[in-house]
């Protein structure tokens, strides 16, 4: 049985009203709660939270699911806030220190997460089209999503000792959707990731 906590990053702000990824959100609990082997908690934090209960429920879970759009290549300010109240009063629960020792403090950085064997799964959302990143000459400069606008979070959770299982991108929300395949792709990997159901 896998502890999940699903975290939807989204917010209702200026003409976002957070939509695309309440619907990707729902889609993740659903599918959950129906699989067998999955125990589920989810958090919206454009509905307010509690810092100690959010801790607790990384302590908790076994698996991690991030929803977010991106605003400005970056995570929308309401979850970034998140993250910094919730990891930093984790101090002794979801991270113990940077790592490094006192004998020599120029290594191990990084490494004093207390989350180890935990995973997390990551999606987000673009109004940028795919080949915007995977195409010669163009914004990204073959720079995956991975390897470039979010490297930071990825090495957030490596920071706490959570390990990457899988990324899906949402491309061209806005002006060439196709949720409904992007759906029935991030599914295949949940089913690839928990175990097919039926």
């Amino acid at each position: 049985m896998k502890k999940v906590l699903v975290i939807n990053g989204s917010q209702k702000f200026m003409h976002s009203k957070g939509s695309l990824n309440i619907h990707i959100t729902q889609f993740s609990e659903d599918y959950l709660k129906n699989h067998p082997n999955t125990e589920v908690k989810v958090t919206n934090i454009d509905l307010g939270y509690d810092i100690q209960e959010e801790v607790e429920k990384f302590v908790w879970a076994d698996v991690i699911i991030y929803h977010t759009p991106i605003w400005w290549f970056s995570i929308p300010f309401a979850f970034k806030k998140y993250l910094d109240e919730i990891l930093t009063n984790g101090e002794g629960k979801i991270y113990n220190s940077d790592g490094r020792h006192r004998v020599d403090p120029k290594l191990n950085y990084g490494t004093g997460g207390l989350l180890k064997g935990k995973e997390y799964i990551l999606t987000t959302s673009w109004n940028a089209p795919e080949e915007a990143f995977t195409l010669k000459n163009e914004f990204f400069e073959e720079q995956s999503v991975d390897a470039g606008p979010m490297f930071g979070f990825h090495k957030m959770n490596q920071f706490i000792g959570i390990s990457g299982a899988f990324s899906y991108h949402f491309y061209d929300v806005m002006k060439d959707p196709h949720i409904e395949e992007n759906l029935a792709e991030y599914k295949e990997l949940l089913d690839s990731y928990f175990g097919k159901l039926g």
